[in-house]
């Protein structure tokens, strides 16, 4: 009984729970750092552009660390899961809620020292874009590899068209529902509350709960019977 495609499985669940830190960890990132996303490269290859032509208030370095370190993040999850991807699915999941949550509570650390209005010191900046951009790397790369139908917990943009390309309206039957529109609402929800929390708190506050969602949600996750499994066993 593969885990991902059972309704009992804890991993939809999960998913949107780490959605809701995807809107947290952009407000960060976009709102704390200088409009650079490190959890969705689609934006920054577009701001990347931006950069290139010498538009104002784009600048080439920033999105470039982050679309390196993402990718590392990603390959690194790539191995993570090629050796733990035959064990217990608890054991995989453990081990990228870990690494994950500490990734996003150092950059929390570093953003302590951090000042917003004039994005110094320049060293923190690029730590706390390497640092978030690794997590979220890991993430998509170990969802990837998960194969959740519709929960990416990252980005919407196929989420919304499976919405209307198969609505009825369109001739379909609406398959996952429900799922894409908790997606959608998550991520939505993570952003407003992730938006305050930068606005009035600093970056600090989203990036520890951030954090702390991944693994409380996880460790939660992995108690589930179907978790016993490899996944897809």
């Amino acid at each position: 009984m593969p885990p991902a495609s059972q309704s009992a499985s804890p991993l939809p669940g999960l998913l949107l729970l780490l959605s809701a830190t995807t809107g947290l960890v952009d407000a960060v990132s976009v709102l704390g750092l200088g409009k650079v996303f490190t959890a969705n490269m689609t934006g920054n290859v577009v701001f990347l552009g931006f950069a290139a032509a010498q538009t104002p208030g784009f600048r080439v370095a920033p999105y470039l660390v982050a679309l390196l370190t993402f990718f590392i993040g990603a390959l690194v999850a790539g191995r993570v899961g090629q050796g733990l991807g035959k064990r217990p699915l608890r054991h995989w999941l453990t081990v990228a809620a870990l690494i994950e949550a500490a990734l996003l509570w150092i950059a929390a650390v570093v953003a302590l020292n951090f000042h917003v209005p004039t994005l110094q010191p320049a060293a923190g900046l690029f730590a706390i874009i390497s640092l978030t951009a690794i997590a979220m790397g890991f993430r998509n790369a170990t969802i990837r590899q998960l194969k959740v139908p519709d929960l990416t917990t990252t980005v919407l943009t196929l989420t919304v068209t499976g919405i209307a390309a198969d609505s009825r309206l369109a001739g379909g039957a609406n398959p996952n529902l429900a799922r894409r529109i908790a997606a959608i609402v998550a991520i939505f929800a993570g952003a407003a509350a992730g938006a305050l929390m930068v606005v009035h708190m600093g970056l600090a506050l989203p990036l520890l709960v951030s954090g702390a969602i991944v693994l409380v949600g996880t460790l939660l996750c992995v108690r589930h019977p179907a978790a016993a499994l490899p996944h897809g066993a």
